[in-house]
């Protein structure tokens, strides 16, 4: 049977030597911003290698017992970390994940959501965001990193925190879209690409990019790792340039290396 040039291609990529074509189970922690892209990438990636992905999910932070760091302080087994960028340094710091293992994956940004059918807020600009927000009876973020930084920069920045303290609500687990899709918020501000698999919910725009926080994801693997074959090959896969069609479909922004100062000198001559 012949196989697609694209699946020679990832395999290529995938297996590069006899001893990483071997078949492990491995065991992937994984924040939900990164969702979506890594179910639309799981499967590609398990018939490439013939690894089995197996995934907890959980927050890059926070007190919930699903929060990634609290599983493996628990001793959980993990062989794969994908969460915030700065909360996976954080876990280098204190040794639980391999420094050189760290990859960046994709960038993510924060945007609006309301229940389907109702009116969608205009938040092109600041000034527009703030009546938005001050004209609501209720905003709702999480208790990740998007959340975290619309409670403590976001409103105080745009002068409203006092305003918008008796309705405003940090949500702990549960995803914001899903609670303004039963009406419990009438606004929702969450990373897009958390925002989008929601279903009964209208997608209305990301943040004015003035007030925008961008965060990133990344991945790393660690250092009580059982396949750390597998892991390396996995985390290539998640980097690869073939894997940025998933990344932009799921509301992610994929990384932009900047080119080196002769790179643009050779662009600009030609």
């Amino acid at each position: 049977m012949r196989l697609p040039f694209s699946t020679i291609s990832l395999a290529a990529l995938l297996i590069t030597n006899t001893a990483a074509a071997r078949a492990d189970d491995v065991a992937v922690m994984n924040s939900g911003g990164f969702s979506s892209a890594y179910k639309a990438l799981q499967p590609k990636f398990e018939a490439a290698s013939g690894h089995t992905l197996h995934t907890a999910w959980g927050p890059s932070m926070g007190k919930a017992p699903e929060a990634i760091p609290n599983r493996l302080a628990r001793g959980e087994a993990a062989d794969v970390v994908i969460m915030v960028g700065y909360a996976l340094d954080q876990l280098i710091r204190e040794g639980k994940v391999i420094a050189s293992s760290r990859t960046d994956l994709a960038d993510s940004r924060i945007g609006m959501a309301v229940k389907s059918g109702h009116a969608r807020p205009d938040i092109s600009t600041v000034d527009k965001l703030r009546q938005a927000m001050l004209a609501s009876n209720s905003i709702a973020y999480s208790d990740s990193a998007s959340g975290v930084y619309i409670e403590t920069e976001l409103l105080p920045r745009l002068g409203i925190e006092a305003q918008m303290k008796p309705k405003a609500h940090m949500v702990e687990k549960t995803p914001v879209a899903s609670l303004v899709a039963r009406g419990d918020y009438e606004l929702g501000f969450q990373q897009v690409s958390e925002i989008l698999p929601v279903a009964g919910i209208d997608f209305v725009a990301r943040l004015p990019e003035a007030v925008q926080s961008v965060t990133r994801f990344a991945a790393g693997i660690p250092v009580a790792s059982q396949h750390s074959q597998a892991a390396r090959e996995l985390l290539r896969f998640m980097a690869s340039p073939a894997v940025r069609p998933e990344i932009v479909a799921s509301g992610l922004d994929p990384i932009v290396v900047k080119a080196s100062a002769p790179a643009r000198e050779l662009e600009a001559a030609h």
